[in-house]
């Protein structure tokens, strides 16, 4: 089993992600799926992948959660302009009151606490999320597990104090710490070339939500890297 396999290891990756399991053109196969996104039909799939941090060697599969969405109901006939307003307000309403538990972001928070269980506690477990995972209650539950840590690229500018300074002015304000040089991979709409990073990084505060009754500020590192001396006509 994979939870055995790392137990040799003070220290391993596990790399979150969802994968969308689309069967919209297997007929026989459509019932008791449901929406996928841009219309497909289906299931979903949560997946902790372990890595070996050194090597990045694949270890196996940590965890996983299949489930699939319900099919929303269909808007009413000659619905007025003013009653669809009214009815999505309603439903963000609710949505905003379900608990987070039942709501897919749970995901999140749910690899890493069963990862947590699973996992010898001579091993620490550092999860890897993409901005998906840029949510409070995943920092907010790496404070409460011993062996458990997450890195997450950012997708909101968070305030991180009482006089609301910035996550992006407070890191672009740090002093460049080292440069470090990529492979940028060739793609369709780019040429392959090496890259050098500016890297920043400072300890900071982020400022926890009312919804949350812990509301002391979460301690966190935060990592800025942009590159230098983009070439002309390219993406930085």
């Amino acid at each position: 089993m994979t939870c055995e396999a790392v137990e040799e290891y003070e220290v391993v990756l596990s790399v979150g992600d969802t994968t969308f399991l689309d069967y919209g053109s297997i007929k026989a196969k459509r019932e008791g799926y449901g929406p996928t996104g841009n219309g497909g039909n289906g299931l979903i799939l949560h997946s902790a992948l372990a890595l070996a941090p050194e090597q990045g060697q694949v270890m196996g599969l940590l965890w996983q959660k299949l489930w699939n969405r319900e099919h929303k109901e269909k808007p009413p006939q000659h619905e007025t302009a003013a009653a669809k307003k009214q009815r999505q307000a309603i439903a963000r309403k609710a949505a905003r009151q379900r608990p987070f538990e039942e709501k897919e972001s749970y995901r999140w928070v749910e690899a890493m606490t069963e990862v947590e269980h699973e996992v010898s506690n001579s091993t620490r477990v550092i999860h890897v999320f993409d901005r998906e995972g840029d949510i409070t209650e995943v920092f907010d539950s790496s404070r409460q597990l011993k062996h458990t840590g997450v890195l997450v690229r950012a997708a909101h500018d968070r305030s991180l104090d009482q006089n609301s300074e910035r996550l992006w002015k407070k890191l672009e304000s740090q002093p460049i710490r080292f440069e470090q040089e990529i492979k940028v991979p060739e793609t369709g709409k780019r040429q392959a070339r090496i890259a050098s990073l500016a890297v920043r990084f400072s300890q900071v505060q982020l400022r926890v939500p009312y919804r949350f009754e812990n509301r002391d500020s979460l301690q966190v590192y935060a990592v800025y890297a942009t590159e230098i001396d983009c070439p002309e006509g390219e993406t930085p």
